[in-house]
Formats: C-alpha cells, sequence, structure tokens
C-alpha cells in the first residue's frame, strides 16, 4: 500500500455527479484505494447501478444539490463523510457570449454550479471540522480569472460561475484553517464527457489527480487552485 492509499483506506468520500464522466471515474479511483465511496446522482437508480458496477461495499444515495430537502436527506442517509468531491455541475451556455447569453442560462448555471455546491459544502463539511478531519474537492476549470487563468466569453455563465467556486473554496478553506480540514479546488483539464465530446482526454486520466487531491496528507495545501499538466488536451 502506497503512503497515498494509506491515507485513504477506511476513509468515507462522497462524490457529487458519480455516475458518468469526472465523477464516476474519480469514485472508481478512489474505490481502488479501498475507500469507502458514496456514488451520488440526481436519479437513485444511476447512482445505485453506478455503485454496482463498482464492486461490493460501494453504497449510492440520490442527491439533486440544487434541492435542499435531496441534501438534507442524503446526508442523513451517508451518515459521516471524510472525503467530499463536488464534481456535479452543468454548462448550458456553449457557444454563447456576455452580450447575448439567455440569463435564464446563467441562472442556472449559478443555481447548479455554484449554489449547488455550496449547498452539499454546508451539510458536509461542518461535521468534518468537529471530527478534525476532511478532505473537500471542488472540481473547476482553467476558463477563470483566478491564479492565472481568463474567463472564457463563450461560456460566460459557466466561467463566472467557476470563478465563484473558485471563491468558495478559498473562503472554505479559511474558515476550517487549522482544523484538519483541507479544501482545495481543482482543474482537471479538458476531458471527454458528455459536456465536452470531442476532448481527446477521457476522464480517467485526471482520475488518479483528482483523488490525490482529496487523500492529502495532513501537510497538504489548503485553499489552493491545484493543477496538473498532461500535454495535447490540457486545460
Amino acid at each position: 500500500m502506497t503512503e497515498k492509499d494509506a491515507v485513504a483506506a477506511g476513509r468515507t468520500a462522497l462524490i457529487t455527479g458519480a455516475n458518468r464522466g469526472i465523477g464516476r471515474a474519480v469514485a472508481a479511483e478512489l474505490y481502488r484505494r479501498d475507500v469507502r465511496v458514496v456514488v451520488t446522482a440526481r436519479n437513485a437508480e444511476d447512482a445505485r447501478v453506478t455503485a454496482a458496477d463498482l464492486g461490493p461495499g460501494a453504497r449510492a444515495a440520490r442527491l439533486d444539490i440544487t434541492d435542499p430537502d435531496s441534501v438534507k436527506e442524503a446526508a442523513e442517509q451517508v451518515g459521516p463523510v471524510d472525503i467530499l468531491v463536488c464534481n456535479a455541475g452543468v454548462l448550458l451556455d456553449a457557444g454563447t457570449d456576455p452580450l447575448s447569453v439567455p440569463l435564464e442560462l446563467v441562472e442556472e448555471t449559478l443555481r447548479v454550479n455554484l449554489l449547488g455546491t455550496w449547498r452539499v459544502a454546508q451539510a458536509f463539511v461542518p461535521p468534518m471540522v468537529r471530527r478534525g478531519w476532511g478532505r473537500v474537492v471542488i472540481i473547476s476549470s482553467g476558463t477563470t480569472t483566478e491564479f492565472g487563468g481568463r474567463l472564457f466569453a463563450a461560456a460566460p455563465g459557466y466561467s463566472v460561475s467557476k470563478s465563484g467556486l473558485n471563491g468558495l473554496a478559498a473562503m472554505l478553506a479559511e474558515q476550517t484553517a487549522g482544523s484538519g480540514v483541507l479544501v482545495n479546488a481543482v482543474n482537471p483539464g479538458r476531458l471527454r464527457t458528455r459536456m465536452m465530446p470531442n476532448q481527446p482526454n477521457p476522464p480517467e486520466v485526471a482520475a488518479p489527480f483528482i483523488a490525490d487531491a482529496a487523500t492529502l496528507p495532513a501537510d497538504g495545501p489548503t485553499g489552493g487552485f491545484l493543477t496538473e499538466k498532461r500535454g495535447p488536451g490540457r486545460a
């Protein structure tokens, strides 16, 4: 067992939007590291099928990050969580621009990507602080102004939402400093998902890097924007 695996073994990880794409790949990687994985999705059956595919011990829970009741019910059902990977999100306004994008698309994007993630963090992070250990990974993007990036005007609502997630990660890290909880935003790079089906790299390429961020040692970074360069197709 590697040092990384030792940090993770026996912990419980909840991944939002884990029935496909990046979330599913990260769930599989954490499961490989002997983490007790909880697969969540808006549709309970999608979560159940994915958990069954991962293998014995993987659990499933319905979780719609935009629905306060759903988040509350999932927290009660799942119980204590050590690792939270906030992956669920949408890309609704690709190919638009800031001057003409339908604002209802921007509102929905912020409702899911930013406020939904924030809602999940409020449900699952405070118990981590009380227990004195936790790892939070927020899946962000290179289409942000922080950390040397730039907003991508051809997906304005998405870009603003991801910048907001970086800010959320920084605030959560400051709030949890010294508690044993580490919070970081992660740029997984451009991956072939339903959002971006024409990208060359599959989600499995980034899964080990994201899983590393979810299993950092006690002296690991917090409040950062973690990224990995992988050659062609990178962000």
